[in-house]
């Protein structure tokens, strides 16, 4: 068995025990990843960890950055949990959502600014996905989202113009 699918087999196994202690509340219907098991899997491959994780799934990333202390954050989350359609969405993404002390370092995090929270799309190749914003945002806080409506529409947005397959229940490596 090579390196990449033992990283495949070890993450779905991982993503399949604990995908309810990593949605944090964010939804236990989505299948949550971290960044940590890409920081691991990168040092072994001695490849960049954006690089790893996208090509592990070969999806692209949705990222949410949040923190607990936010009242924005605590706003949303509620709202986010309980979105069916945002479960099913979320199945041609590799969906990471990092808290507090996780959120990770760089411009490519925080394109037009720090604020929370935050959802931003990754290609496989970890490049950011800059035209996928809220289209009814504010124009300074291009990737706040203030409601599950907005999300789930730029997740349909790159859904649709990456040639993603539709969400079909079966999401299988």
């Amino acid at each position: 068995m090579d390196f990449l699918t033992r990283v495949i087999l070890f993450i779905s196994c991982i993503t399949a025990s604990i995908a309810n202690d990593l949605a944090r509340g964010w939804n236990d219907d989505v299948a949550w990843v971290t960044l940590d098991d890409g920081i691991k899997a990168a040092k072994e491959q001695n490849k960049p960890m954006m690089l790893v994780i996208h090509k592990t799934w070969n999806k692209p990333m949705m990222l949410v950055i949040h923190k607990t202390w936010c009242g924005a954050c605590k706003a949303l989350k509620p709202q986010f949990d309980s979105s069916k359609e945002i479960a099913e969405l979320s199945k041609p993404f590799v969906m990471v959502n990092v808290l507090d002390d996780e959120e990770p370092e760089g411009e490519k995090y925080s394109p037009d600014g720090g604020y929370i929270p935050r959802v931003l799309f990754y290609d496989p190749d970890g490049n950011i996905l800059d035209q996928y914003k809220n289209e009814n945002g504010h124009p300074d806080y291009k990737y706040y989202h203030f409601s599950p409506t907005s999300i789930a529409e730029t997740m349909k947005k790159v859904i649709k113009e990456r040639n993603l397959e539709k969400p079909t229940g079966n999401d299988e490596l």
